[in-house]
Parts: C-alpha cells; sequence; structure tokens
C-alpha cells in the first residue's frame, strides 16, 4: 500500500509494503512519544499523586502497605492520564470523524473517550480496593469522594 493510506483495521501504513514492516514500523507516523519538559511535568505531577496516596496510608500495617504500594502508583498514573483525556475531551469532544474507504466516512467515539471510560472504570476499583484497606475511621465516603470527582469534571 503507498504511503499515508489506511487498510481496512485502520492502521496507518506510512509506506510500509503490505506483508513487509512490522507493526511498530506500520505504526510509525501514529503515535508520537512524550518527551522532554511534558515528560518531565507529567512524573512530576504522578509523583506529587503518588506522595498524596501514600500520606493516606501511611498508617497501614506493613503487609498491607506493600499490597498497597503498586495501587498507589497504578492510582497516581490513571489520575494524572485520565485528567490530561478530560482535557483532551473537552476541546475536541468524544466522537471523531473515520473514512473506511471509497466514500464512506462518518463518526465515532474517540479513542480518548473509549481510553477515558475504560480508564475511569479501573481507578474507581483501584481507589475502592484502596479504601478498603483503610480502618473503618479513615475510610473515605464514597458518596464525598463521588461528588468531589464530579465536581472535578
Amino acid at each position: 500500500m503507498g504511503g499515508g493510506s489506511k487498510n481496512t483495521q485502520g492502521i496507518l501504513r506510512d509506506g510500509c509494503s503490505q506483508g513487509g514492516g512490522s507493526m511498530e514500523e506500520e505504526n510509525k507516523g501514529t503515535r508520537q512519544k512524550i518527551s522532554g519538559q511534558a515528560l518531565i511535568d507529567k512524573e512530576k505531577e504522578i509523583k506529587k499523586e503518588t506522595n498524596k496516596l501514600k500520606k493516606l496510608f501511611k498508617e497501614l500495617p506493613e503487609n498491607k502497605k506493600k499490597m498497597a504500594e503498586k495501587l498507589i502508583e497504578n492510582a497516581s498514573f490513571m489520575s494524572i492520564t485520565l485528567d490530561e483525556l478530560k482535557n483532551d475531551i473537552k476541546i475536541y469532544g468524544v466522537k471523531e470523524t473515520y473514512v473506511n474507504g471509497k466514500d464512506q466516512y462518518g463518526f465515532k467515539e474517540s479513542i480518548e473517550s473509549k481510553t477515558y471510560n475504560t480508564m475511569v472504570k479501573n481507578y474507581m476499583n483501584i481507589i475502592k480496593q484502596l479504601n478498603d484497606m483503610l480502618p473503618e475511621e479513615k475510610k473515605i465516603n464514597e458518596d464525598d469522594e463521588f461528588e468531589r470527582f464530579n465536581d472535578s469534571l
């Protein structure tokens, strides 16, 4: 296939021959790495979120702390990524156009919207798991947290 055309699965081919290139080569022009200051800023935000969550769980018994550590890392990453996705959705909306061959086009849910919807469910699941590790008097009231989450939208 020629440069810039799409195959039937919607992968931008960028000049790869039909049977030739690897998936990495096929996706070469469609994804950009975060680098430089943007990567440093994202890492700082994740670390800030991680520290915030670790403070909430500092009094956990050692065995629960170890279990919580990975959940906290994932929740921190997801929280920052969800904010980025949310900002993108605010700017570009939840749908994008597609072209599926000659004169076939329309709208579909954007990849950012799909990713956001999946990730927010996983994030809320992790937060619930972390909350369940807390002693009863320190647990976050789920209704309050839901309101705080909705207010951030």
